[in-house]
């Protein structure tokens, strides 16, 4: 019996070695989930020592965060929680809340729902307004056009 359906993303393993992998800067994403097929956003980031992120309206969507490595505290609006690797973490939908590394950085990884595609735009695509006559309104047939058909004023895009 198959433990995937064909067509299925790949199953993905990190080692320690991987997610252990030193970072660039105060904020470095050492990995993240690929793939249009997904369902989920996953990431390890790692936070330099002292480094702060945060997100003080919070995200749209519930976060789980789990500590890799290293230390730091995760700070609520009522709380102020320490990070130490094991350490797990739920975030709802819209929790304000920092991230603060702590002597030693902090690897960290995070898991949420991936956000549906965008719906597309209504109407005419936008790169047609240059195509549109300042004078009169009217919608040049041809791309190419520098001057308006029905009113001869020059075309804001020609040129």
């Amino acid at each position: 019996m198959p433990m995937t359906e064909p067509g299925a993303p790949a199953p993905v393993f990190l080692g320690p070695e991987q997610t252990g992998a030193p970072g660039r800067g105060p904020v470095s994403l050492v990995w993240s989930l690929g793939g249009d097929a997904r369902d989920l956003d996953a990431a390890v980031v790692r936070l330099a020592p002292g480094a702060d992120l945060g997100e003080p309206a919070g995200s749209g969507h519930g976060i789980l965060l789990t500590v890799l490595a290293g230390s730091g505290e995760l700070r609520l609006p009522d709380a102020l929680l320490p990070l130490a690797p094991g350490a797990l973490a739920w975030l709802p939908a819209r929790t304000a809340h920092t991230l603060r590394a702590g002597a030693q950085g902090l690897t960290y990884t995070t898991a949420h729902r991936r956000p549906a595609p965008a719906a597309p735009a209504a109407g005419e695509p936008v790169c047609l307004l240059d195509r549109v006559c300042p004078q009169c309104g009217r919608l040049a047939a041809d791309r190419e056009a520098r001057f308006c058909a029905r009113c001869a004023t020059p075309l804001e895009g020609a040129g």
